[in-house]
């Protein structure tokens, strides 16, 4: 089975028209955001990127939520992944705020440590998300708790979680594809085959193994600099794994891009196609650079969607994108990473193009 969902890759050429009128200088609403429900978070990874936000008990605002989310469907925003700076579940409205989102005609993705994610929870809302991916960095409790850092007793509160979710999928018809993410480090590597089984066993879709990325504002450099050479020969092993069903999706190519840090373009052209919402409802460019003001758009609870978008401080922070941000200075393999790689050829396009 191949990387079906190009979770290695990138889907922004199905999206043809907005690229056209990207390419045209048009001012195109966003396809992609990230929205994060909490800034809270019951686990301390030792990975955690969020860490200098430091885990406060902050939670997105339900109703403002509901006033703006139709303005934001209305700007051309298709999908939205709840993740940010904490864990989602830890929202006590974060259901509602998902029926919100689908009401709007907005597709769901979710990227939790599923700890939380019980029946109770998720049964409003399984039958109509797209997907849930649970960050899930051990297969025993010793070495899932040395890694997460949780309370005691959540290793097996994620497996119940995730065969209840399965088995609720089953009963309600649901098309919800669900997956496990593991962080690859040199710690857990001799477990990653034994979590790709249990996760093929218990009916899951796909198991995605990644390499770590140092955040820029991160507190916690431990794995700064890590490497991924010596595992290659396990990612052939867990690729074995898959079936018809169930796929092993070791992001190979995302490990290289470690070792060779030439970006292959020399701006982020990227910032048009998504946003970042953070808990306050403040409206980001990019969510690497929360606090940066060259990347805050506004705020929704005091403008719209539609003139932030629109509005000065956007059009003031593309411009300095566009001139003086330097890509080799952002996260290495951002989430627009291969996105950019995209729109830098078609802005930039070598010789003989039209010999297709």
């Amino acid at each position: 089975m191949s990387d079906n969902l190009r979770i290695d890759s990138h889907k922004l050429h199905l999206h043809p028209n907005r690229v056209a009128k990207w390419l045209a200088g048009e001012n195109i609403g966003p396809i992609f955001m990230e929205v994060s429900p909490s800034v809270a978070c019951n686990h301390r990874c030792r990975f955690c990127g969020y860490d200098f936000m430091n885990y406060v008990p902050k939670y997105l605002d339900l109703e403002i939520y509901r006033q703006r989310i139709p303005g934001i469907a209305a700007t051309g925003v298709k999908s939205i992944m709840f993740s940010g700076e904490g864990e989602p579940f830890m929202n006590c409205n974060f259901a509602e705020i998902c029926t919100a989102t689908l009401d709007a005609g907005i597709d769901v993705g979710i990227t939790t440590n599923g700890t939380l994610m019980n029946p109770e929870k998720l049964r409003p809302i399984l039958d109509r998300i797209s997907w849930i991916k649970v960050s899930c960095n051990g297969i025993s409790p010793g070495s899932y708790d040395s890694v997460q850092r949780g309370p005691k007793g959540d290793f097996q509160r994620v497996m119940q979680n995730l065969d209840d979710a399965v088995a609720m999928r089953r009963e309600l018809s649901s098309n919800c594809t669900l997956g496990l993410q593991s962080l690859l480090l040199p710690e857990n590597a001799h477990e990653m085959k034994a979590i790709a089984l249990r996760c093929r066993e218990m009916g899951l879709d796909y198991m995605v193994i990644k390499p770590y990325s140092q955040h820029p504002q991160g507190i916690t450099k431990e794995f700064d600099g890590l490497t991924y050479d010596e595992f290659k020969e396990l990612g052939r092993e867990l690729r074995k794994i898959s079936t018809d069903s169930f796929n092993v999706i070791f992001r190979e190519k995302t490990m290289d891009r470690l070792q060779d840090q030439e970006r292959g373009y020399e701006r982020c052209h990227a910032l048009p196609f998504w946003s970042y919402m953070d808990v306050d409802m403040n409206i980001w460019g990019c969510g690497i650079y929360i606090g940066d003001e060259r990347f805050h758009y506004g705020n929704l609870a005091e403008q719209s969607f539609e003139e932030l978008w629109a509005g000065e401080k956007r059009m003031n922070s593309l411009k300095w994108c566009n001139s003086q941000l330097d890509p080799s200075s952002c996260r290495v393999n951002c989430r627009m990473d291969k996105i950019n790689a995209y729109l830098w050829e078609l802005k930039n396009p070598g010789a003989h193009v039209n010999f297709i």
